[in-house]
This record gives structure tokens, sequence and C-alpha cells, in this order.
């Protein structure tokens, strides 16, 4: 008995771990997936540089309150998946959201983001943003609107005074 008690403590201990290593998890509902599947879902998020696994919900809320996560409900029920994404904490979510849509058989139950409990809403919402790249640019655009808007009213100050200064010559020569 103290055996299996030890090697869930260290379970604990490692699922702990990998929360505070990660930026965000997503906790999916996998219910009705086939082993195909699955192991396509796998690939996908290896491929996206996701840890995927398969933990029971009674080992992942002690993790989670021993990670001290902030606002975790314990009461995770049925089938659940997570998925740790330590690099970006958008891809889990779009990784999960693609493969929603696409196999119509597994459903969002939430996750956690930067030490935060959230709702499966806000799972979506970050699956739904655009990739980082263009969130980029577009902050950089708003950025840079003002600016190139300042240039374009002084370049066609200078235009006019040009035009004004040329036809007073122009003037002046006949």
């Amino acid at each position: 008995m103290s055996a299996n008690l030890e090697a869930k403590k260290v379970q604990v201990s490692e699922i702990s771990e990998k929360l505070s290593k990660a930026q965000s998890v997503v906790i999916l509902d996998y219910k009705g997936l086939t082993v195909e599947q699955d192991t396509e879902l796998r690939n996908r998020f290896r491929k996206a540089g996701v840890e995927y696994k398969v933990i029971k919900n009674t080992l992942f809320s002690r993790s989670a309150m021993e990670s001290k996560v902030e606002g975790f409900d314990t009461r995770l029920e049925g089938t659940s998946s997570f998925a740790f994404g330590y690099e970006d904490a958008a891809v889990p979510a779009k990784v999960a959201n693609d493969f929603i849509k696409e196999m119509k058989k597994m459903s969002l139950k939430g996750g956690i983001l930067n030490g935060r409990a959230v709702d499966a809403a806000s799972i979506q919402a970050l699956a739904d943003l655009p990739p980082r790249d263009i969130l980029i640019a577009q902050v950089l655009g708003t950025l840079n609107a003002p600016i190139a808007g300042f240039a374009r009213v002084l370049s066609g100050t200078l235009t006019s005074l040009l035009y004004a200064l040329n036809a007073v010559k122009e003037q002046k020569e006949n």
C-alpha cells in the first residue's frame, strides 16, 4: 500500500513540476476518440512542441493545488487529457481547437494560463487569436500609423509650399 502511495506522490510532484514550467495547460475531454484519432492528436501536439498526457483527475487536481494554481476547481470529472505548452501559450489551444473542429468528438474543459485557472471559453478565445507574428505586426502597424500620418501631412505641406513658390516664380517671369 505504501509503495503505491509513494508512486502517486512522485507522479504528483512530476505533474507539479510540469505545471510550474508550462505557460499554458489545455484540459480536454477525449471521450469518443478512437486509438487512431488519439495517435493523430498526439502527433500533432508533438510536432507543435506540446506535451500531451492522460492523467488521472485526482492526481492533476492535487498537483494543481500543490502548485498553487489560482482559481482551480478540483472537480474534474470524466475523461481528461492535458496539453502542456512550454514555449507559446496559444499553441496547445490552437492545435486542440483545430483537431476538435476536424473530428467533432472532443471538447475543451478549461485550462491554466500563467498559473491561473480559466474556463473553456477563455481557452477558445486564446485559440481564435491570430498567430504571434501577426499580432506583433498589427501592434507595430498601429504604433507606426500616427508617425506615418504626420510625415504625410508634413510632406503635403512642403509640396503645397513648393507649388506656391513655383507659381510665384512663374508669375514674376511673366
